[in-house]
């Protein structure tokens, strides 16, 4: 495929937002509306430069890490438990949770009763004060486009169906588990100290599991040691 750069007007800030771990969306309306109309032009150019670029059907783009398996680093790590707490914690309430997190929104206001109704599991992924909490969750969660906020409310955008989606192998997992009548055979994983950040995509043995199901395995270990 031939690419006229002179095409891709917003080359520059599509990649600077990719490579730092964005997801851009319709929130994003110039980058969003280049990458929808010439998408598979961005494809080959990014492939030939080393990187995969998801094109999510639910209104989303973002580059595929490296690193996938165990190897889940902290801040992918507590996202993913967020989005499986806040998703047990509206249930609770009575709340729809796809109706919250599917593009609606959450006050700041009620973070600190999450935290201490979850206490023991923010622990474990090292979040133990509201200041935390929104310093290593909720601004990362706005930092890399899954989340907007304005005046206290927080809004969640479509690249929040990742965590939704790793929320669904949990429960599938849990549910397999239950029909087997046995435990979970879920590795415990190793922590990173890195953000969360894309790199330069490497084809996976066929063997890996995806950046999802690693992340299912890490917040269904978290739910095992606190149960």
């Amino acid at each position: 495929m031939n690419i006229d750069l002179s095409e891709l007007t917003q080359l520059t800030p599509i990649f600077r937002e990719l490579l730092k771990g964005y997801h851009i969306s319709r929130r994003d309306p110039e980058l969003y509306s280049q990458l929808s109309n010439l998408q598979d032009i961005y494809r080959s150019l990014f492939k030939a430069l080393g990187f995969e670029l998801v094109c999510d059907t639910r209104g989303f783009y973002y580059f595929v890490p490296e690193q996938v398996g165990a190897q889940v680093n902290k801040t992918a790590q507590r996202l993913a438990l967020f989005t499986f707490i806040i998703v047990e914690h509206l249930a609770d309430q009575g709340r729809d949770p796809m109706a919250v997190l599917d593009g609606g929104s959450f006050g700041r206001d009620e973070l600190p009763a999450l935290l201490e109704k979850y206490r023991d599991l923010f622990i474990q992924a090292e979040v133990q004060t509201p200041e935390e909490l929104e310093e290593k969750v909720m601004r990362r969660m706005t930092q890399l486009g899954f989340a907007s906020e304005e005046a206290g409310i927080y809004r969640f955008l479509p690249p929040m169906h990742r965590f939704l989606d790793v929320c669904l192998s949990v429960q599938q997992d849990r549910d397999l588990a239950a029909s087997l009548h046995s435990a979970l055979p879920l590795a415990a994983p190793v922590l990173m100290d890195d953000d969360f950040e894309a790199v330069p995509a490497v084809e996976a043995d066929a063997t890996e599991e995806t950046e999802e199901q690693a992340m299912a395995r890490a917040i269904a270990e978290e739910q095992e040691l606190d149960a």
